[in-house]
């Protein structure tokens, strides 16, 4: 067995991925931290061909050193904004009728793999602050709560690592099942 090269890849230009048809995801990043964390979701979200990312609150936003580092180029090519107010992004994308969801440990969440995804809707994902998660007054507002179930003794996975998780998980169930 033999690694491809990266011109192997096929990979599209940014131009080319800009025109393509996109996932019907985008993905809300509530006051993280880190802006490796933010850099690894412009990664998957290109991996993915989402829609946009939505940056909000103390979240780090390009043209940050951290956040270069590890999307290696996806920043020119993922859609995204900045916003002062996730909570204001959140009631916004529900007007444009987007079904909010939470990533998040809450009472009634949803486990990832029991999750019904239609074929038809928009899909925004939320996802928190590495310590406190996604903020409660935005809580109060989401449609639903999904959460990644976790079987050893820690009791959070790093958002970056739970981004892939779960846009992974939708974007199966989406681009590769049958419609549910």
């Amino acid at each position: 067995m033999r690694k491809l090269r990266l011109k192997e890849l096929g990979r599209l230009s940014v131009e080319a991925f800009k025109k393509q048809e996109k996932t019907p995801l985008v993905v809300v990043l509530d006051n993280v931290r880190s802006a490796l964390n933010v850099g690894s979701v412009f990664r998957t979200a290109d991996a993915f061909a989402l829609e946009k990312i939505f940056l909000c609150g103390i979240t780090a936003k390009p043209p940050h050193r951290e956040i270069l580092k590890t999307a290696i180029g996806a920043t020119e090519s993922m859609q995204w904004e900045y916003h002062p107010s996730t909570l204001e992004v959140v009631n916004h994308l529900k007007k444009e009728g987007f079904e909010i969801l939470s990533v998040e440990q809450a009472e009634h969440s949803t486990p990832l793999q029991n999750f019904k995804f239609h074929r038809d809707s928009k899909v925004a994902l939320v996802f928190g602050n590495e310590v406190n998660g996604v903020s409660e007054v935005v809580m109060e507002v989401v449609d639903a709560c999904l959460e990644v179930p976790q079987f050893g003794t820690k009791h959070s996975l790093n958002i970056a690592v739970c981004v892939g998780i779960v846009v992974w998980e939708l974007f199966k169930k989406l681009k590769f099942l049958g419609p549910s």
